[in-house]
């Protein structure tokens, strides 16, 4: 869910380089073209010269991991995950707070369906690709800044919802991983804080997607 401004609001990730589509090993290419649709090919992705040292992961490897925490719930506070942990215990919490104000400690209860995409991506080795952020609106605007934003629903895709069907980033109220756009106007993903504040796996209307971001997937 979106998260409060006050202390979620974050930044983004600073430092990478700009390379040219001749710079990027072949793998890189290739797993670009296949992630990002047509439109946003265009834009070679600072990420990819990034993506170059990581290890070799696919979107099906990724889906794999997301999918393998289905059934994780929250405690009655709202809070209490893995998901909450990691991310209190990791430099990015630090930063958001250096930025925002708050505490490290506002985080145990927070909203963490970006927490959860974060973690994911972190497992999977492919955070500084991925992003990782506790506040949707700033985590989509980092796909954004990076040409990785876009329209197209394909398998790894981290999707943001806006349930009013806004447009709009700033209207962004959840995130999540697309598992397969289904052909009838509708997506299948795996999303945390979700139903009753666990991960599941979700079917979503078209109509509620603000936009997908596309992590460089290098397998």
């Amino acid at each position: 869910m979106r998260a409060p401004k006050t202390y979620l609001r974050a930044a983004l990730v600073t430092g990478v380089i700009a390379v040219s589509s001749a710079a990027v090993p072949a793998a890189m290419s290739a797993a670009h073209a296949e992630t990002v649709p047509a439109s946003a090919q265009a834009n070679i992705s600072p990420l990819m010269k990034e993506a170059a040292s990581l290890p070799k992961v696919s979107p099906q490897k990724l889906l794999q991991i997301a999918q393998s925490q289905v059934g994780v719930s929250e405690n009655a506070n709202g809070g209490g995950t893995k998901f909450h942990e990691w991310y209190m215990n990791s430099p990015r919490a630090k930063e958001t707070v250096a930025r925002d104000g708050g505490s490290v400690n506002a985080y145990a209860n927070a909203a963490w369906c970006d927490m959860f995409v974060s973690w994911v991506g972190d497992q999977a080795g492919l955070r500084p690709v991925l992003g990782w952020d506790a506040y949707t609106v700033q985590h989509a605007k980092w796909f954004q800044d990076n040409h990785r934003w876009g329209s197209t629903a394909k398998p790894g895709a981290v999707v943001f919802f806006d349930w009013n069907g806004g447009k709009d980033i700033y209207g962004i109220d959840h995130v999540g991983f697309v598992i397969k756009d289904n052909g009838d106007g509708t997506i299948k993903t795996v999303e945390g804080n979700t139903g009753n504040g666990k991960v599941e796996i979700r079917t979503r209307p078209m109509s509620q997607v603000t936009g997908f971001g596309y992590p460089v997937y290098t397998a």
